[in-house]
């Protein structure tokens, strides 16, 4: 049966504050990599799905993101499949 890979990214919403992305983006000059203006961390969700993924396997993986893998107060995330 083919596998087709979704991959859900899920990140901060732009006005929660990201300490961890800050402290990424204060330590980059130190160690010589200049001109990084802001860094964001967020999660990256690799899902292997077995048959086609139609309309109503992308319903049930968002519903799963949406309920499970982030937490949507302070979390946006998005869907997609790749190649």
């Amino acid at each position: 049966m083919p596998v087709a890979r979704v991959v859900v990214d899920v990140m901060l919403k732009p006005e929660i504050l990201d300490p961890q992305g800050q402290a990424v983006q204060r330590a980059l000059p130190r160690l010589g990599f200049e001109g990084i203006a802001d860094v964001r961390q967020g999660k990256r969700f690799e899902l292997e799905v077995e048959g086609p993924v139609d309309q109503t396997a992308l319903d049930r993986i968002h519903k799963m993101a949406e309920t499970f893998l982030a937490n949507t107060v302070i979390e946006d995330f998005t869907v997609k499949v790749e190649d």
